[in-house]
């Protein structure tokens, strides 16, 4: 992935650059290597948050000098790019934001093939480097209304940061240095630190889709490379999802973060801990309440279903926190939960089914007798899928009294034709299993009609009465 992210990188080469080569021919004992000849002074602000004018410099490359001196190139060609342009003028520094894109690429380049371990000095250069271009304050963008159904939010254009021509590179060099194999962790986790790990979390909420994509990677392989950080960076993520279900329902990258989890969890040592059951029952199932859904409901389908594949006794704990939340008018959303109500039940042992079976095919009647032909087309194809078939047939005593009126009233009026035949199919599956059994849910079903009807008449008759005393009173009048 980092050499397809990296081959979409453009190398023009620069005028500048080739300046650097004039002088280098012309005039070989004034410094030529070092461009100074291309200086620019411009007014930005460094990486220390100083305001000044700074000689904005072609520097050599490094195979132009000897190994010795490649190190301190590499400092200069870091402080060159700590020094952050404003992209909201095309025009404005167009040569310098050049030569910093080309020094970035350098950058990549060096990183990618070094053969030494990197110096702590180094290490600190390099997170004040990605830290100033990285954490910068973005201009805020209104999502008062983006926030307000699942499907629609996938129509939003998102807002893309204009000074990703040169963000992009300070990832990437950023992915490189993390993922060497020359970084000394020891070295490292002082200068990427607690601090700096929230800071990530904080960007991850970016609107560019670019940008959240980089942090992703550049999280997981901080969480695999340094162990010290691996609880903080949980429970950071958890209280991110905290902040987002109980208080502003809005974030954009909560797909991302549980990404990362669906590798974390997938890594998990059995038995599972209490922290990480806790985290399942606290963060993660409650994040099926949110409208938005449909934003990230594929990762946290995958974490649910990994939590229950690694340890099948928190199958019942999962559906019915499912149950809990599940939508009351939401149609698409009710489709959803159904999705992933069948990818738990795939790793459903029998003992954990039957301790949640009743309330769970409640609902499941509840869907089949929806009128929105998706949401009970959905819940009828749970028959398809034989595992899940296989345990219906076990408990099918407990589960086809709860089941059979939906799947009458369904057979016998439901508008559409496909939910329709799909019914009849599960109703004769039923049959040919117990006839016995069915008979007497049909039997029982006849009965309760029947007392219904009676129960109608009854009140019918009651406001006719109702009807023709009101009558009376008004033509006594």
């Amino acid at each position: 992935m980092i050499k397809q992210l990296l081959g979409k990188i453009p190398r023009k080469s620069s005028k500048s650059a080739g300046n650097g080569e004039n002088g280098r021919k012309n005039g070989k004992n004034s410094k030529a290597d070092s461009g100074q000849n291309n200086g620019t002074m411009i007014s930005m602000k460094h990486q220390n948050g100083n305001l000044g004018l700074y000689s904005y410099e072609v520097l050599p490359g490094f195979k132009d000098v000897p190994n010795s001196q490649k190190e301190s190139l590499f400092f200069r060609k870091l402080k060159l790019c700590s020094i952050v342009f404003d992209f909201t003028d095309p025009v404005k520094h167009v040569k310098e934001k050049e030569i910093k894109r080309q020094t970035l690429l350098e950058l990549v380049d060096y990183v990618t093939s070094a053969n030494g371990k990197f110096s702590e000095a180094v290490v600190q250069e390099v997170v004040k480097m990605v830290s100033v271009n990285m954490f910068r304050t973005p201009s805020p963008q209104p999502r008062e209304n983006k926030v307000v159904d699942g499907v629609d939010l996938e129509e939003e254009e998102p807002t893309m940061d204009l000074a990703w021509p040169h963000l992009q590179i300070v990832y990437e060099v950023f992915l490189r240095f993390v993922a060497s194999s020359e970084t000394d962790v020891k070295l490292t986790k002082k200068y990427i630190d607690q601090a700096f790990v929230l800071k990530l979390l904080d960007l991850i909420d970016s609107e560019d889709p670019r940008e959240r994509e980089y942090l992703k990677t550049i999280l997981h392989r901080i969480y695999g490379k340094f162990m010290v950080h691996r609880p903080f960076i949980r429970k950071s993520i958890n209280n991110v999802f905290y902040q987002f279900v109980f208080e502003t329902e809005k974030h954009n990258g909560i797909a991302e973060l549980l990404e990362i989890l669906g590798s974390i969890i997938n890594g998990f040592a059995l038995p599972l801990k209490e922290e990480h059951k806790m985290f399942l029952v606290r963060a993660l199932i409650p994040l099926h309440k949110p409208r938005c859904l449909a934003m990230y409901h594929q990762p946290l389908s995958y974490c649910i279903t990994q939590f229950v594949e690694k340890d099948c006794k928190l199958a019942d704990v999962v559906i019915r926190g499912l149950l809990k939340y599940w939508p009351v008018t939401n149609s698409s959303k009710e489709v959803m939960f159904l999705n992933e109500l069948e990818e738990v039940l795939e790793a459903t042992q029998s003992q954990e089914f039957q301790r949640c079976m009743v309330p769970l095919f409640h609902q499941i009647a509840r869907c089949l007798s929806s009128s929105h032909f998706q949401v009970a087309e959905r819940a009828l194809f749970l028959w398809n899928n034989d595992p899940i078939e296989n345990l219906i047939r076990q408990n099918q005593k407990v589960i086809l009294p709860i089941l059979f009126p939906a799947l009458e009233r369904n057979a016998r009026n439901h508008w559409n034709q496909a939910v329709r035949s799909l019914t009849i199919n599960v109703r004769k599956i039923f049959e040919d299993l117990d006839p016995e059994l069915f008979n007497d849910c049909l039997l029982k079903f006849q009965e309760t009609e029947k007392k219904e009807d009676e129960t109608k008449a009854r009140w019918e008759a009651r406001w006719r009465r109702l009807e023709e005393m009101g009558a009376q009173k008004t033509a006594g009048k």
